[in-house]
């Protein structure tokens, strides 16, 4: 096709391409989410259901960018990070951003009704992206390690003003005052001498967030056998063939301390 007089205007398309030799991570988080969960009635301070969704949407993030080696997902954020190789789209920012945060939110509204069965989707939710680059594997640790801690102090926190709330018959600005100032140690004292709750016995999705990792896992498929004079032609024999795949899982673990990463070498190595 021949150029035209207009051409001249890509020259202002910035060129937002990530450094060599980064991991980048996408992160994704949820747009005035507090309203969306009480619009749509989320049971608090954990809607598994809402937990599921997510983590179904970046499983299909992941199943479609093969170069994100771990996700890590709690409440309603997702961070996705890509190898420190991948060429994906050029290693242009604003090309993995739109294309993790568009194909994210599709996939949480399609398979809401799979998730939350008779609660209709009120409204499109929204989520929103940055990329950040970490030039060295211990960099990428302490994000990952930062998100984490967050989920923790967050889960204490909303777990204990709920349980005021729901249980204790305070308002919510009560509550508030209640837990303003208490450190950790307060926080679990107070769900346990006042509603017998001991904080560690409680949901590791809850507590630990969500870890997407790749592994490899057995897949059975059935094949028909040869034909010989011993099988029919209306009941075929078949045989099971066992390959391993490579296939998203999920764990619930702590991805602070070294065992996580012991365990799971293949991750910083990129492999």
């Amino acid at each position: 096709m021949a150029n035209s007089k207009f051409e001249y205007v890509r020259n202002f398309e910035v060129v937002d391409k990530c450094l060599p030799n980064c991991w980048i991570v996408v992160r994704l988080d949820g747009k005035n989410f507090h309203r969306f969960s009480d619009d749509h009635e989320f049971v608090k301070p954990n809607d598994d259901r809402a937990l599921d969704l997510m983590k179904k949407s970046a499983e299909n993030v992941m199943n479609e960018f093969k170069d994100v080696v771990i996700a890590y997902g709690q409440s309603d954020e997702f961070s996705f990070v890509l190898k420190k190789t991948t060429t994906q789209f050029s290693r242009r920012a604003s090309k993995l951003m739109s294309n993790m945060v568009s194909l994210f939110s599709s996939s949480f509204v399609y398979h809401w009704k799979d998730v939350f069965d008779h609660v209709p989707l009120l409204y499109p939710p929204a989520f929103d992206g940055r990329v950040v680059l970490y030039p060295s594997d211990q960099n990428l640790r302490d994000y990952l390690s930062w998100r984490q801690a967050d989920c923790h102090i967050n889960n204490l926190y909303n777990t204990c003003f709920w349980s005021l709330v729901q249980d204790a018959g305070c308002s919510p600005k009560d509550a508030e005052e209640k837990l303003k100032g208490s450190f950790s140690s307060d926080k679990n004292e107070l769900l346990f001498s006042q509603f017998g709750i001991n904080y560690n016995t409680l949901p590791e999705m809850h507590r630990k967030g969500s870890v997407l990792i790749w592994e490899m896992k057995d897949e059975i498929t059935l094949q028909p056998q040869a034909k010989t004079s011993a099988v029919s032609d209306t009941n075929p024999a078949q045989r099971e063939i066992i390959r391993q795949r490579r296939r998203v899982t999920c764990l619930h673990v702590d991805i602070i301390r070294d065992d996580f990463w012991n365990k799971h070498p293949e991750i910083l190595s990129g492999t």
